[in-house]
């Protein structure tokens, strides 16, 4: 099983797409390493643009290049898109159905040392109010090329979640092929359903063989669009195992867990258990040990399993 960061296989694809297409161009806002365009500017100089560290520009620049029949991908950190250029993003690229591509890395907690002010645990929730964003949240490396290519080849805003740190591959070997808006169910169970996405698709993976130890079967679907969401696929499984868990590296507000539970609400009525972070900054410290601190673990996802199961029992004795 290899690993790879997000970002890492990001920059990879966006440089053989660029090969192929003298649309694609590039921006970034002083982050051309973090976010491995740096590769891209040394191969199409003249098709890379360093707006410098004024996000808000580098917006309306991309939304203008849009406007102009190419095809930018404006790239930075989470936080910054989702916050400091959220107006930006508002008008210039969705009011007008600009076909800008917002690639972002160091969401989440695993942004590590850089603290509170460097990671993104709202930009999710953000980024699904706004009319015409796509919402795309990579499992891994491998679903990241998929989605990179997807992403470009699709008219209209989207907004592509990229991980900082290498993580282990999950996707390799799935029969579903990519598709925006269709969720890939890695893992088919009876007892109880978890929907993730990111990086806690393979520590949603790791929670279902937990579970399976204690006789518990539990289906794992990859959620890698947050918006347009799969409700189909949702339902389903709503259907098939009566309870459902969501798990994703952001707040538990307004993102992953929201829009399940908003579809659920509206479609088929059934128990779900959120796992993300809670009503809260991050703080400054070692990613993983951030991820154990604020529940982010298959550990987390496997009780969160249990708690849903224990709630469908208990709706179950009370409509007897």
């Amino acid at each position: 099983m290899g690993t790879e960061s997000g970002r890492d296989a990001f920059g990879k694809t966006l440089l053989e797409l660029a090969e192929k297409d003298e649309r694609i161009v590039a921006l970034t806002a002083d982050l051309s390493d973090a976010i491995r365009v740096h590769w891209f500017a040394q191969r199409f100089p003249d098709r890379f643009f360093q707006i410098g560290i004024a996000e808000q520009d580098m917006i309306g620049t991309a939304a203008g290049l849009a406007m102009a029949g190419l095809i930018p991908f404006a790239t930075t950190f989470a936080v910054f898109a989702a916050n400091r250029a959220n107006e930006q993003i508002r008008m210039a690229v969705c009011y007008n159905g600009a076909n800008v591509k917002i690639a972002v890395s160091h969401g989440g907690l695993i942004t590590g040392e850089d603290g509170a002010t460097h990671q993104g645990l709202e930009d999710i929730a953000a980024m699904r109010l706004m009319p015409g964003m796509t919402v795309i949240v990579p499992a891994d490396g491998p679903e990241t090329r998929l989605a990179t290519i997807a992403a470009a080849e699709m008219q209209g805003p989207v907004y592509l979640r990229l991980t900082r740190l290498a993580f282990p591959h999950v996707t390799d070997g799935i029969r579903e092929p990519f598709v925006i808006g269709k969720a890939r169910t890695l893992r088919t169970g009876g007892d109880v359903s978890i929907i993730a996405c990111g990086i806690m698709v393979g520590m949603a993976l790791e929670a279902s063989e937990m579970l399976e130890r204690e006789g518990i079967s539990a289906s794992v679907v990859n959620m890698h669009t947050i918006k347009p969401i799969d409700q189909e696929t949702i339902i389903a499984e709503a259907k098939r195992t009566g309870c459902v868990v969501t798990a994703e590296e952001h707040s538990v507000y307004g993102g992953l867990g929201g829009a399940v539970a908003e579809v659920l609400a509206e479609h088929y009525p059934v128990p779900v258990v959120r796992v993300g972070t809670p009503d809260t900054f991050g703080e400054s410290g070692e990613p993983h040990a951030l991820l154990r601190k604020y529940g982010l673990t298959p550990e987390a996802i496997a009780d969160a399993a249990r708690r849903a199961i224990r709630k469908k029992k208990n709706l179950a004795s009370l409509t007897g």
